[in-house]
């Protein structure tokens, strides 16, 4: 994936490879010693139900692997 940077994902819209709506992005997590990116956290679209780890504030942790492409809206792989 080429470079981009974080101000320019902010809510960002989220949608899966079929087109569907997940969310909108809420913030990215990362390792903090190597800088490796490891989740979006997406809040989640009305209705939406995704395979993915839900927190305890009802966002979804979609591992950065799962990322397709990132253009005017992120998509992940569904």
């Amino acid at each position: 994936m080429s470079e981009i940077l974080a101000e320019n994902l902010s809510e960002k819209r989220v949608v899966g490879s079929d087109g569907s709506e997940i969310g909108m992005l809420y913030n990215v997590t990362m390792d903090y010693k190597s800088g490796r990116l490891n989740h979006l956290l997406v809040e989640p679209a009305e209705g939406v139900t995704i395979d993915f780890e839900m927190d305890d504030r009802g966002r979804y942790h979609v591992p950065v692997s799962e990322v397709q492409a990132v253009k005017d809206h992120i998509v992940v792989a569904r």
